[in-house]
């Protein structure tokens, strides 16, 4: 399964690092594809999608299920 979302408040590539890690930590991530341009984070695997928003929350940063 594949859930992209779309994330605000990242900044530089430090900021993509640390989302991308808060993202793999998530219990059921296989894979996390982070960019800043345009802001989104893909994310492979069976993780809940509560689950990895709040993670991204816990980074510090906004997340919204995008298309």
């Amino acid at each position: 399964m594949s859930t992209t979302l779309n994330i605000t408040g990242m900044t530089c590539g430090h900021c993509v690092k640390h989302t991308q890690e808060a993202l793999q930590a998530v219990a059921g991530v296989d894979e996390v594809t982070v960019t800043l341009e345009p802001g989104q984070a893909t994310v492979q695997g069976s993780a809940d999608t509560a689950a990895l928003i709040q993670a991204v929350a816990d980074a510090g940063y906004s997340a919204v299920v995008g298309p």
